[in-house]
């Protein structure tokens, strides 16, 4: 997979170097790529924002430089699909992040400021997304979570795949509560139940707290949920 991320702060991207996703590129499963958007500014001084029409404070990011940055990726020879970070796009889940693990080719577009000129988001944006219901202070660090979201799913990036599957939210609700050795901690001890070696006891265990986390902590997705066993859900 390639993506392509274009940024006024290309320097913050140095995590992306390290762990599951330093090491898919490092495998060559993504190739990671910023694009300095001052590379296209519109004079000498690298200006690439510009005070907004109607009075309002702040600034905004011009068309000129970010339309050139777009197509310099060559995304639309490669059908690939251009992605804006910004508060007001749809919430990013882990079925949007499977959907863009098949794509071959992602530019993630971080905006600045008062965001990007409407234009852009008119004519060169397919998908906008949200990482939640908050500003931050541009969009680095929503990319680098979409970057992590999307590039743990390709194949051969976890070590483990069968570990990716039982992840929250991979089978649509949250994960159960997981112990490692020792087997008491401070007067706490691990279920007996996963100490019995009973497979099957074990599983409808782990099935039976992952609904219960999630009715506890995520009453908006046990709510969608259709209950079809005595504890599975689809």
């Amino acid at each position: 997979m390639k993506i392509d991320c274009i940024t006024l702060f290309p320097e913050m991207f140095a995590p992306l170097e390290h762990s599951i996703i330093g090491r898919a590129r490092k495998n060559g499963l993504i190739d990671f790529k910023t694009i300095f958007l001052r590379d296209f500014a519109i004079n000498d001084y690298g200006q690439v924002d510009d005070a907004p029409y109607g009075g309002e404070p702040g600034m905004v990011l011009r068309p000129e430089p970010l339309a050139q940055a777009i197509r310099s990726t060559g995304v639309r020879d490669n059908k690939g699909t251009v992605i804006y970070l910004t508060a007001d796009g749809q919430p990013l889940t882990h079925q949007i992040a499977k959907e863009l693990s098949k794509k071959e080719h992602l530019v993630l577009v971080c905006g600045h400021y008062k965001g990007i000129d409407e234009r852009i988001r008119e004519t060169e944006i397919d998908m906008e997304i949200s990482i939640g219901d908050f500003v931050v202070s541009g969009g680095e660090l929503p990319a680098m979570v979409l970057t992590d979201a999307v590039g743990r799913l390709l194949e051969g990036a976890l070590g483990n795949k069968e570990s990716g599957e039982t992840d929250s939210f991979a089978q649509g609700l949250l994960g159960w509560p997981v112990y490692t050795r020792p087997e008491v901690f401070e007067g706490k001890k691990v279920p007996e139940i996963l100490l019995s070696g009973h497979h099957q006891r074990i599983s409808d265990w782990k099935k039976a707290e992952s609904l219960k986390r999630t009715q506890e902590r995520r009453p908006d997705i046990f709510s969608k949920l259709k209950i079809d066993t005595k504890f599975g859900s689809n």
